[in-house]
Parts: structure tokens; sequence; C-alpha cells
């Protein structure tokens, strides 16, 4: 059933439509971001299964939320796990209407000032992209004639009357033609913006290891997002490779994304978030606690740092304390300075050390270690919940009995 039978309306266009970004600030620190859609958990039933958007709206302590996930685009269909549940097919299409959503994206926007935005992707995403550029730009008007302001009654429309305030990208394979998809998109968006004054957001979630084998295309200077949410787990640059107190990083890569955003991204304002796992089995590599805090007040410490985003919402709301305990991390102090030490040990067994002190801007000195000739390196056992394996990855791979090195992505195995 096409959109204008289902709902029956012409006259209402700008019903869902406030004049600037509902929550996201490009001046702020403490944005939070926390997708909704995927009921990741797991419970189907209780106060822990996914609950309606507008239930998480009226929280205060978050400000963005990417719906996951848009999981076709050729010919679009959407999956919301269980929130699926409340919504009916519309016949001609593989999308279905969602009268519970439709009603609860404009009370986010308009009572709870939350941003919303339509991820796009996920890891069941498996069309590849576009073959071509004309392809990928004909896709885009179609995505934004159903998910945009009303301007086509002949295309279904799973929101009705409701308009998202942007679209994200989160991509776990390589893609094609995506960055004249994200282009259309961002053109489509700016022209509408000059007739109605509402802005729109564009936002991508690459995984830490630079670059990003996904998105590359588009963040190698193609397309000028306004935010990017790097995926600071299940990789081995996540957080679990943060060394607390020490004055330099290695594997933990917040400095490179810093200097991506510097001097790679088109939008040289774009913010950059640290992404997070909300909970022990949201994500390889979660961190709570002190050594959260002291991971997000480093990587507030550079210029780029636009906030925090969680994954996801239902594991988060299953993990008492967790997410008041980042909101008051994000409150605290960066840290303003970086020492950055570079030790060498050369054949001949010299040490030479030296140190010095960078402003947060600065890529950091990776530490690097040289044998003298003849010795014979030495690699201890890896333990619990540490990474083993993956791309990149130069460490230990034997876990410590009884531990097994556990695949999770091409990026990151640890031991479990």
């Amino acid at each position: 059933m096409l959109f204008t039978s289902k709902l029956g309306f012409l006259g209402s266009l700008l019903l869902f439509l406030p004049t600037a970004f509902a929550g996201f600030s490009s001046s702020s620190t403490t944005n939070l971001a926390v997708y909704w859609g995927q009921n990741s958990y797991g419970q189907g039933t209780g106060s822990l299964a996914q609950q309606r958007l507008s239930y998480y709206c009226a929280n205060t302590q978050f400000n963005i939320i990417p719906l996951a996930f848009l999981i076709t685009l050729g010919n679009p269909s959407l999956n919301f796990a269980n929130a699926g549940d409340n919504c009916t097919a519309i016949s001609g299409s593989n999308l279905f209407y969602c009268a519970q959503l439709e009603a609860d994206i404009g009370t986010c926007q308009t009572t709870y000032g939350k941003t919303i935005l339509l991820s796009v992707g996920g890891a069941t995403y498996t069309e590849g992209g576009f073959s071509t550029s004309a392809a990928a730009i004909s896709a885009a008007t179609n995505i934004w004639k159903i998910f945009g302001p009303l301007i086509d009654t002949t295309v279904p429309r799973p929101f009705g009357n409701a308009v998202v305030d942007g679209f994200d990208f989160d991509f776990e394979a390589t893609v094609s033609n995506m960055a004249p998809f994200a282009n259309q998109l961002r053109n489509l968006m700016t022209t509408s913006t000059a007739t109605t004054g509402k802005e729109y957001l564009l936002t991508a979630a690459p995984q830490c290891p630079y670059p990003d084998a996904a998105d590359d295309q588009m963040l190698a200077g193609a397309v000028p997002f306004d935010a990017i949410w790097v995926q600071f787990y299940n990789n081995y640059c996540g957080l679990q490779s943060f060394t607390v107190g020490s004055s330099t990083q290695n594997n933990f890569n917040f400095a490179t994304w810093d200097n991506w955003a510097k001097t790679v991204s088109l939008n040289p304002n774009v913010k950059v978030f640290l992404g997070i796992p909300g909970n022990t089995g949201a994500g390889a590599g979660y961190q709570s606690g002190s050594t959260l805090a002291s991971i997000i007040s480093y990587s507030k410490g550079f210029s780029s740092f636009g906030g925090v985003m969680i994954w996801d919402m239902s594991q988060v709301y299953a993990n008492s304390g967790f997410l008041s305990s980042v909101v008051s991390d994000l409150g605290q102090p960066a840290t303003t300075t970086i020492s950055a030490t570079l030790t060498t040990s050369t054949l001949s067994s010299t040490t030479i050390l030296s140190s010095s002190t960078v402003t947060p801007t600065t890529l950091q000195t990776v530490t690097t270690t040289t044998t003298s000739a003849g010795s014979t390196p030495t690699t201890p056992l890896v333990n619990q919940w540490n990474q083993c394996a993956g791309e990149g990855w130069t460490g230990g791979t034997v876990c410590a009995p009884p531990y097994v090195c556990t695949y999770l992505s091409v990026w990151y195995s640890q031991c479990e």
C-alpha cells in the first residue's frame, strides 16, 4: 500500500520540521549519541527488552539517537528488531509503516530536543554499495523522498510525516560508489535547508583502524561529514589498548583520527566521537569506571573531540549506572597536555631516551623497541579479554591457559 492511501494526507509538510539541529551541538564536547533499534541485549519481554523510541527520548542524559538500521538501499528495507512488530507492511515495497515511530520521532525532536538520525548499513548490509555513481545518486534521491520532507506522495513513507534529522553510515565491509550517494544526500539536505530552515547532519561510524576499510572512500576528503563516531571496540586499537597514566598511547589511536579531522576531512570542523560499547556483551574491549574516565579525559584533550557514542540502547539500559558515569566523565576536565616518550634500543644495546611535551593536536610518538643483536625476543602469553590476533596486530598471539584466541572480526580476536 502506498503512503497516500495508508496515511491519507498532503497538507502537513512541515509538521515535524524543527528549525535547527534538535540536539547535536558542533561546539560541544559533551554530545552523547546512543544507537536504538537492534535490541542487542536480546531480551524479548520485560523491562530490559527494547522499548519504544519515545521511552528513551525522555532521558535527558543523551541528545543524539541514530535509528539502526536501513539495511538495503537499492530496494529499501528496515530492521528495527522487536520494534518492527508494531509496524505494518507497505504493499508494493520491502518497507513497513510505523505509526508509533511517526509519533515518537516528532515527540523526540520537538518535546525532548533529540537529534534523530537514520543509520544506513549495519552488520547485515550485503549490497556492497552501487555499480555506478549514477545508480548511487538515484538511490540517494529515492531515500530522500522516503525519509526526508514530504515531496512525493507516490513513494512509501515508513515514518509517515516525520522527518529525520539526517543520516548515519555504519558499514562493516567495503562498499563502492558510496561517496556519490552520501554527497547526493548532502546536496538534497542543503537545498531543503535553504527552503525550510531545518538543518541536517551527516555522520559515519568507522572502525578505529586507520584508514577504515569500509568508509575510506568517503573519509578520504570526498564527503563533508559533520561528525564521525569511531568504533573503539572489536579492534586492536580499541579501549582495551589504552594505557592509563601513560604519556604515550601506541595502539589506541584517537590522535590519528584527530589528525584526520585536521588534515584530511573535507569538513575541517568535523567532530570526532569516542565510540564505546555500553555493556560487556556489546563489544570486545568494554571498559568502565576509572579506566573509561581516563580514556574520555584523554580524548577530550583533542580539539576535534565532540563527545561519546554508545552501542546500544538496550545494552546500556541493562548496565545499571553506566550511562550516568559516562555523562559524569564527559563533564570532567580534559587532559590538556600529553607527554610523548620515544625509547629505542640500538643494536649495540645503547639506550637513547628523549622526552618532550606535545599538544593534544599533535600525533604522538609511537614507542618502538629494537632488540640487541643476537638476543631472542620473548612474547608473553596474552591474558583473558586481551587481544591475540587481527589485521595489523603485532602483539602476542598465544593465550594464557585455559583461554583460547577467539575471532570477533577481521581486526580483532581476543582471549576468552
